[in-house]
């Protein structure tokens, strides 16, 4: 499976995408806080990448992407989620489906209100929260290193910290890379905003969401609270059941893509049916 890169120039930043030959409905897919597209090659060198157009981007600051042209629009969780949105434009993609991680899954779920093509949600090291202490407290477990993701400048001291315990056995060197490389304000301005209440009500959001949102976590996430994501009344929650990983934490899909994949492969071809159940219905509408 060969995976092509090139880069989407948007009016947030020029755009690093990397993207399958697949035919089936594409698949987004957005990385968290300090990281890059590349925390996905498990998935994009799998089998669903001969099936499905997956997409993953290096959001703005990040990667191989430029920095933000407009660092107080772009990072937030709204901000990505149009960056995102502006790279499928220029893609010419008018509908597809979202795996988000962490930060990236704070982005999509933006994205439910924002992009009418919006097929399905996945989410993963993603509590959705309401935009208030209490809730924010309640999705995330405390943990020191947790402050540093917002703090604008690392030591490669901090930086090697960080990259083990988020990465654990995955950690290789182009994510240890993509950690130093971060633009410092993509972190504490994305916190700044977060705190200023500049996003969306997430959890209603997710919880009312029209279309399926797919919840899968591991276990043992030493960020998210598992309880908390547990509690949500997700009306159209995709399969009825919140997967929870044994044994997996933050990056389950990395470490373990022999659990991951499979759930993931399920998802996308359901969304896969439903995109073409619509059209269908569309059709003979007209």
């Amino acid at each position: 499976m060969s995976v092509k890169e090139r880069v989407v120039r948007t009016g947030f930043a020029d755009v690093a995408v990397a993207e399958t030959s697949g035919s089936r409905l594409p698949i987004l897919l957005l990385h968290g806080n300090s990281s890059c597209k590349e925390v996905f090659h498990r998935q994009l060198s799998g089998p669903l990448a001969s099936e499905h157009r997956l997409i993953a981007i290096d959001l703005p600051g990040h990667g191989k992407s430029t920095n933000a042209k407009d660092p107080e629009r772009t990072y937030s969780w709204p901000g990505y989620a149009e960056a995102a949105m502006a790279v499928l434009a220029e893609m010419g993609i008018k509908q597809a489906a979202v795996w988000g991680w962490s930060l990236g899954g704070h982005a999509a779920i933006e994205m439910i209100a924002k992009f009418p093509g919006l097929v399905g949600v996945m989410l993963s090291g993603t509590p959705p929260v309401s935009m208030n202490m209490e809730s924010i407290q309640a999705g995330f477990r405390p943990n020191p290193a947790v402050e540093l993701f917002g703090k604008e400048a690392w030591s490669d001291e901090e930086a090697t910290m960080l990259a083990h315990g988020l990465y654990g056995a995955g950690l290789d060197d182009t994510l240890l890379a993509a950690m130093k490389r971060t633009e410092g304000r993509a972190r504490s301005m994305l916190f700044a905003n977060l705190f200023a209440g500049k996003a969306s009500d997430q959890k209603a959001l997710v919880e009312n969401a029209p279309m399926p949102v797919a919840l899968v976590d591991g276990a043992d996430d030493v960020v998210v609270n598992t309880g908390y994501v547990a509690s949500l009344k997700v009306r159209n929650l995709w399969d009825n059941h919140y997967y929870l990983l044994r044994g997996l934490g933050h990056v389950a899909f990395l470490t373990n893509p022999e659990v991951f994949n499979p759930i993931l492969s399920r998802f996308a071809a359901d969304m896969d049916a439903r995109a073409l159940a619509g059209a269908k219905g569309r059709t003979a509408a007209a």
